[in-house]
């Protein structure tokens, strides 16, 4: 079997409109839309579906999803102050979780012939690392990341699964949706004090799940140098012990260094090697099977830079990267390996 990525693409995730002026507008897709067109045309679409409310289910409380399905037909609604809603923002929302099954079914399905997906790159909207269990936030409505996780876990038997996420933003609600549970890790990078408040270094997980949370707090500035260490040095020991089954990616753009939104320094040859560092990863661990899927980005450069550099990562061979020791990084590594070398050997 040659391994192979796909996409997951539709012009009907354009249809969520959170309202005029607002961030995380359709032209952020469209921008996308028009680099595939120029330059990854040959790459395979799965086309996705409306997920069902017990899919939802797997993650959000029902009160809530029949909340968010109150909202449709409706011209605007707004569940809180930064995330609104038009008339079909609960279909776009449950075609993007939706997409994820797709993906998800495209990975681990039982295939044959040559040509199945080992690797997706979901180009959904709205995002969703931010959706806790029972509410709406961050301009997110359902945890279109966590909701695959456990669909893989449910559907799939599987006992392991990374979830990592390059967000600018803390993925709270991602985080709270596994925080007991050990079936799931979650790594995050993020600006730290930023929206939401949330992943600070002693988030670590609870009860059975403790040491399965694993926050880097970051200053803002930090940029390729300090990115790319920081992943070589925890979370590649910590996945490699760890061994998943699936890697899942909240790839958010908005760590780009023009990001109207945040304040760090990636540029797309950061964002490279990032995907990089997860492909190996995943290769190592099972089979290089990766499902990467659009988070935030409110850059228009930002966000196509960063998803041509992640495509490009995924479609080409593991390269080998110079790792650079860097003072403001190796504090954060240093603070990291205290709390966490208590739970995995690879960082004592």
């Amino acid at each position: 079997m040659t391994a192979s990525l796909s996409l997951i693409r539709d012009e009907r995730y354009l249809e969520h409109d959170p309202g005029r002026g607002h961030p995380e507008s359709p032209n952020r897709l469209k921008v996308i839309h028009a680099l595939i067109d120029e330059e990854f045309r040959d790459i395979p679409v799965i086309y996705p579906r409306i997920a069902t409310e017990d899919e939802l289910a797997l993650i959000h409380d029902p009160l809530y999803i029949s909340r968010v399905a109150a909202t449709e037909g409706r011209p605007h609604t707004q569940l809180d102050a930064d995330t609104g809603l038009s008339a079909k923002s609960y279909e776009t929302a449950r075609l993007a979780v939706g997409g994820l099954l797709q993906a998800v079914d495209a990975l681990l399905a039982p295939k044959s012939g040559a040509g199945s997906a080992t690797s997706v790159f979901a180009f959904v909207r709205p995002p969703g690392h931010h959706a806790e269990p029972h509410r709406a936030m961050g301009f997110c409505l359902f945890n279109n990341v966590a909701i695959a996780a456990e669909y893989a876990r449910q559907k799939y038997s599987l006992g392991r699964v990374l979830i990592v996420d390059w967000d600018l933003h803390h993925g709270n609600g991602t985080q709270n949706a596994f925080y007991e549970d050990p079936g799931v890790l979650f790594f995050s990078s993020h600006q730290y004090p930023h929206y939401p408040g949330t992943g600070y270094f002693d988030e670590v997980g609870r009860g059975r799940g403790e040491g399965f949370t694993v926050n880097a707090a970051l200053p803002s500035g930090f940029g390729d140098a300090e990115y790319i260490l920081l992943y070589e040095r925890i979370l590649k020991p910590i996945a490699l012990e760890y061994r998943p089954e699936l890697v899942l990616v909240s790839a958010g753009f908005d760590a780009y260094i023009k990001d109207p939104l945040g304040g760090m320094a990636l540029t797309a040859g950061g964002f490279r090697a990032l995907a990089g560092i997860i492909k190996e990863i995943a290769t190592l661990t099972c089979g290089g099977r990766i499902i990467v899927t659009l988070e935030g980005g409110y850059n228009p450069e930002g966000l196509r830079l960063g998803a041509k550099s992640v495509l490009e990562a995924l479609e080409s061979p593991i390269e080998q990267r110079a790792v650079s020791s860097v003072p403001s990084a190796e504090k954060v590594i240093s603070t990291m390996r205290s709390i966490h070398g208590r739970y995995w050997k690879g960082l004592r």
